[in-house]
């Protein structure tokens, strides 16, 4: 699913066009438009996006007036490489990712001859590659930064890489000796990495917080003010503890430099 009614117009001015993956980014905002958004005089059309691009550019071009699906390396990275203006204006909450299999138990049934899959774009893919590193599945080059790549790799143990976009992750599962999955993708294929991952991220001081952006200048937009008032609720944290059990953790605030 690619997204629908790009381009159409959201109706009375108070209707905010928001792009988001499916889970958990448009649940959290069903949440918010089912139960928060009326008593707030907001209005809010979710268009659903499987892909990590589409929903920066249609904000870029006005398409859509915000989006959220992302975290800020992933943006940074974005930004400098198609010319973009994306803000983040406030985090909502945190995937953390996750290595799993379905041929080993532990991080100790690894090694020689095994294939791993990880995210194809740079900056998950560099998130992979550090969580295997720590974990010592892999040596990092010194000096190896968010953006690491294979070519980063100074001890790879015997182990295969196969890179896939980062939704294809966990169908490889099946032909894959383990595989590193982005939380979302991980909760959408039934997959906690509080409970089924050999090692996953912690949250307390993950860079890696799931955010609410906009185009640059738009941040002051009422529309914009009142999502995120929503956004970081009692209730939206209620909302995301209870429904995910850990697999996603709430992570409010302001988003770091």
């Amino acid at each position: 699913m690619i997204g629908y009614g790009i381009g159409q117009s959201g109706g009375d001015k108070q209707t905010l066009r928001i792009a988001a993956s499916p889970m958990p980014h448009a649940e959290i905002l069903e949440y918010v438009e089912k139960n928060l958004a009326e008593k707030e005089g907001l209005k809010l059309d979710i268009r659903k996006f499987n892909d990590y691009v589409v929903p920066n550019t249609a904000t870029e071009s006005g398409e859509v007036d915000a989006n959220f699906f992302q975290h800020k390396p992933y943006l940074d990275d974005f930004n400098k490489k198609n010319g973009t203006h994306i803000v983040p204006v406030v985090n909502v909450e945190l995937e953390p990712l996750g290595l799993y299999s379905k041929k080993v138990r532990s991080l100790k049934g690894l090694g020689s001859g095994d294939t791993v899959a990880v995210p194809n774009d740079s900056t998950n893919e560099g998130r992979a590659l550090h969580l295997l590193a720590k974990h010592g599945l892999i040596e990092l080059k010194p000096g190896a930064g968010q953006e690491a790549t294979l070519g980063d790799i100074a001890d790879k143990k015997g182990l295969t890489f196969k890179e896939l976009e980062a939704a294809a992750v966990p169908r490889a599962l099946d032909d894959v000796d383990a595989a590193v999955v982005n939380g979302n993708y991980a909760v959408d294929a039934d997959l906690n990495p509080a409970k089924d991952a050999l090692a996953a991220e912690k949250v307390k001081g993950n860079p890696y917080a799931n955010f609410l952006a906009v185009k640059d200048g738009n941040q002051d937009d009422p529309r914009i003010r009142k999502l995120t008032k929503l956004l970081n609720s009692p209730q939206v944290e209620e909302f995301i503890e209870k429904k995910y059990k850990g697999a996603i953790e709430p992570a409010f605030g302001h988003v770091g430099s």
